[in-house]
């Protein structure tokens, strides 16, 4: 199963990149994946049927028993296999569907079959949380799948909507899925089955879970966003919204029936919502004159029947329902596919404009009525056998009588009125697709290829076999529903002979008829309803309602420029951490002010350095005298034996100065204030009360320890891990997690960094700084040796240079190679001569950092910080030609490098059987250098070096090179852009 899963994900990346070769011919190619997968998932059917389970572990997080563990059992057996087999045929639809001129066809291939995969990991997960990742990943690829046409907005809108539901749901699932795991003590979803929770945990953890099964399949009062989702291409209506991730809710009802259907919250949820759902779906079904939107609620109508069903908790109701499950798979994914059909060759999916198809498309005429009579349980289909072992185990179900027979007897009730709406507009959708109108002429048709109709026809053929082949179907479904209670006499048929099903069966088809023959009274009678109540417009007027208090808090509390948004975020937190420090009851019984006599003398440097950075009129000024507090923390670390943290801190000191002074180019030199937003007084007052909350904070945290430290512990685990610098080990092993967290916050910052330099400017006008193209971004780093000898040309034609400085300027010694494209006044001889000689030690010295640091002071940050700070020096020295010299490659390269090297490392392990992250190392003798030792902590740091420097570069091009640039390009008589309109 795992294997499968990789085999989904890598054929879905590569996808984009053979579309962009083979057109819409990738999708017959990306259709074999589910083909062989549904293949090899056939192969199981007879081990599972017979009660066996197939299953695959790999252990993950042990700390919170997380674990990759997969499972095959009848219910996700089946479900795989749907999954699987009409992802197939969705796929190979695709190929006629599509044209090659489609925008983004690869794309959408790619999140089609990564849907595929992502759904096929949901079915058959057995950890919860993994199952949880699924699911909230289906959400994700739904929403891109939904969205796949940008220009369209209701496209857009739809899927938002779909993703704000579908999400939120799920927030509540996992909220419930983690009160059953820890009342059950197990991440297991089979255990927790097999072994129901109980109590109030049970019950608040059940209603939780059900709260995401609804949303995901679109029940009241969720279900408006399915009808909206139709704005999605006709092959994601046919697989996500009818096939596929619809049914995970009821996959998730059906799964925990066995263990939790006797719960108190079960049936109100279940029954009540599901046959609710069934009716409003079927009422709002006959009223839709689009074809799309017409299946559309029938589909939420037969996913409340759905659950309704699986949700009973009888075997013969979960026999019941898993041909119901398996039926409406096949006849609605078929019958979506037909509206595509339609739609593309007659250009509309109005049944008003509609007329005479049945006889210009025969076949797809008749596959549709196959597929249309099944849902609506005519004989002799999958449908109709589903639909009367419902009735049948309704009708027993209330017989038995018991506490939940009257539960029994609203399922029934909500069945049999839900059918008969169902029949009504099955068949109103037959006429309306393909009958003939007396009043309207043929609707124009263009020639769709013949192979367009395979999909449909070998669904709506699989709906007929599958009930004349019932005894190689009904052992997978009957190993499911033993496992709930209730008599096993009961087998799915075609001919039960005389019994009371078949009567409500002929009531169904008789009062369906009359609906559809007095259609135009039922249409008089819904109008007369009112729609008061309207979950769409409820959740348009909730958004709008958040967006507007949104939009108060924001223009409340961010109006009044830097220094309003610093006073209240400092407000905010000497009111919360304040009135927290101010409610602790545990202070420390003594306090040392210093460990020696330095420590108050640093400490008294770095109050007055602090102090003149508030009075400073000078920018450069402030912000030296801010990094004086930094470097008096690099005293305190180091004289407190922390080498490894004086390291990084006066590294990560040096390179902010270096960038606070690249943003200053863009500032005016003196600080400046405009308006006074925040008074004198009330700053002076917030400032203080901030540090007070600090020192009283530190004071608290030092005095509340109540257990042992685990500081005790951490040399072991460093020796375990190899190591003997025992901050590095914590970084690079022991908390990798953590680390590769950080890293990945460093590659969107940098990201980020890029995106406010090279945006587009405003046209036209005085030349502007910040009117840059944003494919500027995307231009080869290294600047060309022409593009230097044209800087020299220019620093020569310079007017204001004077004679003396161009023939200095060509004659002096260069000692780097751009250095001769700077103004002469710009340059200094020691610095190139001092960068010349250090540069390259700086880089050994950085790699020499990287290596040592699992055993001494340094590693990959400290290594790639120090490596930073020499390309620094080579841009300082040389400008923009010389860091293009320096450093010839992109920094998104090495920031993507770099991080695809750490993850990796995390990764790598799994193949290796082991858990993320645990180490593991090779160690040989070499001569000379004796015992080498390279681990994948090793390689983790390699990462997180690329990724430092990556940044640093990245930083350098954005707010020194490209910066440069556009004074250049802009010339003497540009005026800075404004940040808004730069941002614009």
């Amino acid at each position: 199963m795992i294997l499968s899963l990789l085999a989904f994900a890598a054929v879905a990346l590569v996808t984009p990149f053979a579309a962009g070769v083979m057109g819409r011919r990738i999708f017959p190619v990306i259709a074999l994946v589910p083909t062989v997968v549904f293949a090899w998932l056939l192969t199981f059917v007879p081990a599972v049927a017979g009660g066996e389970v197939v299953t695959e572990r790999i252990e993950w997080i042990r700390a919170l028993d997380i674990a990759l563990s997969f499972r095959l059992d009848p219910l996700s057996l089946l479900l795989a296999l749907i999954v699987t087999g009409i992802g197939a045929l969705v796929l190979l639809y695709c190929t006629w569907y599509f044209r090659d001129d489609e925008p983004s066809l690869g794309r959408f291939a790619a999140l089609l079959l990564g849907f595929a995969g992502v759904m096929l990991g949901l079915v058959t997960s057995d950890d919860v949380f993994v199952l949880f990742t699924f699911w909230e990943a289906t959400s994700v690829l739904s929403y891109l799948l939904i969205g796949h046409d940008a220009a369209k907005r209701e496209a857009r809108g739809a899927a938002l909507q779909a993703l704000t539901v579908t999400t939120f749901g799920g927030l509540a699932m996992l909220v419930g899925l983690v009160i059953l795991t820890v009342a059950g003590g197990t991440t297991s979803l089979a255990e927790l089955v097999a072994d129901p929770v109980t109590g109030a945990a049970a019950e608040v953890g059940v209603a939780l879970v059900l709260v995401g099964a609804i949303s995901k399949s679109a029940l009241v009062p969720f279900h408006f966003w399915l009808p909206a989702a139709m704005a999605a291409p006709t092959p994601v209506s046919a697989y996500l919204h009818a096939a596929a991730m619809v049914k995970a809710g009821v996959y998730l009802v059906a799964v925990l029936a066995p263990g939790y259907a006797e719960l108190a919250v079960w049936h109100p949820i279940v029954i009540g919502i599901g046959g609710f759902t069934m009716l409003v779906g079927g009422w709002r079904a006959l009223r839709q004159t689009d074809l799309k939107l017409l299946l559309a609620y029938g589909t939420v109508s037969q996913l409340g029947f759905l659950i309704l069903v699986v949700g009973q908790g009888t075997r013969d109701a979960a026999l019941a329902g898993t041909a119901l499950l398996l039926a409406h798979a096949l006849f609605k994914a078929a019958l979506f596919l037909t509206v595509g059909i339609v739609d593309h060759a007659a250009g509309t999916r109005d049944k008003r404009k509609l007329s005479g198809l049945a006889r210009r498309m025969p076949w797809l005429a008749a596959f549709a009525t196959i597929a249309a009579a099944s849902m609506a349980g005519l004989p002799p289909l999958l449908g109709f056998v589903a639909k009367e072992a419902v009735f049948t185990a309704q009708l027993e179900a209330g017989a038995a009588g018991g506490p939940d027979a009257t539960w029994a007897w609203v399922a029934l009730a909500a069945a049999v009125l839900g059918s008969m709406l169902t029949f009504a507009y099955s068949a109103r959708f037959v006429w309306g697709a393909f009958g003939s109108r007396r009043d309207s002429e043929p609707t124009p048709l263009h020639r769709e290829p013949a192979m367009m109709s395979l999909a449909p026809g070998v669904l709506a053929a699989a709906s007929l076999a599958t009930a004349f082949a019932l005894p190689l179907v009904e052992p997978l479904l009957d190993a499911y529903a033993t496992a709930l209670p209730g008599p096993t006499e009961y087998h799915l048929g075609l001919w039960h002979g005389l019994e009371p099903a078949l009567a409500i069966s002929a009531l169904v088809f008789g009062v369906g008829t009359l609906l559809v023959w007095q259609r135009e009274a039922v249409a008089h009678a819904q109008a007369a309803v009112p729609d008061t109540i309207d979950a769409g417009r409820g959740y348009i007027r909730l958004v709008g309602a958040v967006d507007r208090g949104a939009a108060r808090v924001t223009t409340l509390i961010q109006s009044g420029g830097l220094p309003g948004y610093l006073a209240v975020i400092v407000a905010v937190f000497i009111l919360g951490l304040g009135g927290a420090a101010a409610a602790n009851g545990t202070w420390p019984t003594g306090i040392r002010l210093a460990d020696g006599w330095a420590q108050p003398v640093i400490g008294l440097a770095m109050i007055v350095a602090a102090s003149a950075a508030v009075v400073v009129r000078q920018r450069l000024t402030a912000v030296l005298l801010v990094g004086a507090t930094g470097y008096g923390m690099v005293l305190v670390f180091g004289m407190g034996g922390a080498p490894d943290l004086a390291l990084t801190q006066a590294l990560v000191e040096t390179i902010t100065i270096v960038v606070v002074v690249l943003v200053l180019r863009r500032l005016p030199r003196q600080v400046t204030v405009r308006r006074a937003v925040v008074r004198a007084p009330l700053r002076i007052v917030l400032g203080a009360l901030a540090g007070i909350v600090m020192a009283v904070v530190g004071v608290v945290a030092l005095g509340s320890r109540v257990q042992p430290t685990i500081a005790g512990g951490l040399p072991a685990l460093a020796e375990e891990a190899h190591a003997k610098n025992l901050v590095n080990a914590l970084l690079v092993d022991i908390r990798a997690w953590d680390t590769l967290g950080e890293i990945s916050v460093l590659v969107a910052v940098a990201t980020g960094v890029a995106s406010l330099i090279f945006v587009s400017g405003r046209q036209g006008g005085a030349p502007r700084l910040g009117d840059v193209d944003r494919r500027r971004r995307l231009r080869p780093v290294p600047e060309p040796a022409d593009s230097m000898r044209a800087a020299r040309r220019r620093l020569a034609e310079v007017e204001h240079e004077t004679d003396a400085a161009a023939e200095a300027a060509a004659t002096r010694q260069t000692w780097l190679i751009a250095g001769r494209t700077l103004s002469p006044r710009n340059r200094s001889i020691l610095i190139e001569v001092l960068v010349r000689l250090l540069f390259h030690p700086a880089i050994v010295v950085s790699v020499f950092l990287l290596f040592v640091g699992h055993n001494a002071p340094g590693g990959g940050f400290a290594g790639g910080l120090l490596a930073g700070l020499a390309l620094v020096a080579r841009y300082l020295a040389g400008g923009r030609y010389e860091l293009g010299e320096a450093a010839p490659v992109d920094a998104g390269v090495l920031l993507g490098t770099g991080l695809f090297v750490a993850a990796g490392t995390a990764a790598s392990s799994l193949v290796f059987g082991l858990t993320v992250f645990e180490s593991s190392w090779f160690e040989t003798d070499v001569p000379v250098l004796g015992t080498l030792s390279i681990g994948t902590s090793t390689l983790f740091d390699i990462g997180v070096y690329l990724v430092v420097v990556g940044l640093v570069l990245d930083i350098l091009r954005t707010l020194g090179a490209e910066i440069d640039r556009q004074i250049d390009e802009a010339g003497p008589d540009a005026v800075p852009a404004d940040p808004a309109e730069v941002r614009a």
